[in-house]
């Protein structure tokens, strides 16, 4: 696919820093193994990333805004547009040597999501989405599943950690969903799993407490790939609120039901 010049941009960013991460999770597993650890490393490679793409994108497109995970934001000279970036979704995984991170990043132009990218380094997999050009992985146009009953549903969700204060409301949610469903995945990448959902991996994602970069990009891409996206309280707003059902159509309507517990 031909994508536009702020796609292009997005793109080479991504791979830009995915190449600066791959290389730091080489030196993972031998951190892993000393006293030290990798948390230390894994950090530098976080922020190291995040710059990467900063500069790339502003050096593009200097008169954008910018909100990332590491960085303050910034307001940009064009109040209509910005950039909404997570240098490594997943970073749990990356500390501890799983390939399954990604890199996120989304352009929003007068609130509304228009393009966005879901990198997955490890296994060089690029996800994209241009609003009214579909979703693609890599050269594969991309649709959601075609399953019409929950029952034979997969979804993704992400488990908070202990002490974390909405781990109660996210087990309660498990023991509504799990009995209706094919089965739920804990992959510990939220912007990985709205990529799952728009590539028909999944059939459905929910969850809540999340951060605009860990949801922007994925919003396109499913939408582009033919599925469905909603806050989890209907009144609210996915990007403010952080909280969001995604899935196919055919199930959205049982699924989000289950989920908000109606």
């Amino acid at each position: 696919m031909q994508g536009s010049a702020n796609l292009n941009i997005m793109i080479k960013a991504a791979r830009k820093a995915g190449r600066s991460l791959v290389k730091d999770f080489r030196e993972v597993e031998n951190l892993q193994v000393s006293r030290k650890g990798a948390g230390d490393f894994v950090s530098r490679a976080d922020i190291a990333a995040e710059k990467i793409i900063r500069d790339e994108l502003m050096e593009a497109r200097p008169n954008y805004g910018w909100l990332g995970e590491e960085s303050e934001p910034v307001e940009g000279k064009d109040p209509t547009r910005r950039w909404i970036v997570d240098p490594l979704d997943g970073t749990t995984n990356f500390l501890n040597g799983l390939p399954h991170w990604a890199i996120s990043i989304a352009l929003e132009y007068k609130g509304d999501i228009v393009a966005g990218v879901i990198f997955d380094a490890a296994k060089d997999e690029m996800f994209f989405a241009e609003k009214g050009a579909g979703a693609w992985m890599n050269e594969t146009r991309l649709r959601v599943s075609a399953k019409f009953r929950l029952s034979e549903g997969l979804f993704g969700t992400s488990i908070p950690a202990s002490g974390r204060p909405y781990l109660p409301e996210t087990l309660q949610d498990l023991a509504r969903i799990l009995p209706q469903t094919a089965g739920v995945r804990h992959h510990g990448a939220s912007a990985l799993d709205l990529a799952y959902v728009a590539s028909g991996r999944f059939d459905g994602f929910w969850q809540r407490h999340l951060k605009p970069w860990d949801v922007a990009a994925g919003m396109i891409l499913v939408r582009e790939a033919g599925g469905l996206i909603s806050p989890v309280d209907v009144e609210g707003d996915i990007l403010q609120d952080g909280s969001i059902i995604a899935s196919n159509e055919p199930i959205f309507d049982s699924f989000s039901k289950v989920v908000r517990g109606g």
